[in-house]
């Protein structure tokens, strides 16, 4: 049976607290995998010459600024509070990570320089695609049950990690099987258009009804709207697979 948080009563304060020490330590986990993504990602692609990979790397740095946002906001007691901010600083990475990529992009597309064939940036993508579908799925569970708008927005940021990860490996894949040095610089510009969307998405606080509708009062109103009381169904258990 689905447990529905009512509006200013939430989950019960042991669970609320098992709840936030659940989150810090996925914002930590992200955060250590994410600078190691990024170290390597950057470093092959400055190799290789690839936006792709550059890009992907920048978007392992923005992620770290977003989880070290929402870790930030959580240190603290009220941790509604720095909601807000949290947003905030989690849409502008992504804003800064889609105009740097699409710059670099639309740069090596123009004839900048052709990327290389990159080993390194194969495997990591492919090892991305494989760990961080599982970080984002633990973490928007927790924010959601939390009514965390932060967290859910983050763990959308991890998400499209996982996105990113197959747009790289495809256009990695595409120029070292034929050459196809273009299909680097256009995956580059699917990873720009895809931050900005979601750049959006965090600043409205778009995160996916993290916080209970009204609906959710009644029983009738909490049915109609879906078992978990969210307004857009997005809750619902059948949206809550790790893809």
């Amino acid at each position: 049976m689905s447990v529905i948080n009512l509006p200013g009563l939430g989950p019960a304060p042991a669970r609320r607290t098992a709840l936030q020490r659940r989150i810090r330590l996925l914002v930590a986990a992200t955060i250590t995998y994410n600078v190691i993504e990024a170290a390597v990602a950057i470093t092959a692609g400055t190799i290789a010459s690839s936006a792709a990979l550059i890009g992907f790397g920048l978007d392992s740095i923005v992620e770290v600024a977003s989880a070290a946002a929402v870790a930030w906001q959580f240190s603290a007691a009220d941790h509604k509070a720095r909601e807000k901010t949290a947003l905030r600083v989690i849409a502008i990475s992504f804003f800064a990570l889609a105009a740097y990529v699409t710059f670099d992009a639309v740069r090596a597309l123009l004839g900048a320089g052709a990327a290389e064939h990159s080993t390194p940036g194969l495997i990591l993508a492919a090892l991305s695609l494989i760990i961080m579908p599982f970080l984002s799925y633990a973490q928007r569970r927790a924010g959601r049950e939390l009514g965390s708008a932060s967290a859910v927005a983050d763990s959308k940021q991890t998400l499209l990690c996982t996105y990113l990860s197959g747009v790289l490996l495809v256009g990695l894949a595409l120029n070292s099987l034929f050459g196809w040095s273009w299909a680097d610089p256009i995956a580059a510009l699917v990873i720009a258009a895809v931050a900005v969307k979601e750049g959006r998405e965090a600043w409205r606080g778009d995160a996916c009804c993290a916080v209970p509708s009204a609906t959710a009062l009644t029983p009738s109103a909490g049915a109609a709207a879906g078992s978990d009381g969210c307004a857009d169904g997005c809750c619902s258990p059948d949206k809550q697979s790790p893809g």
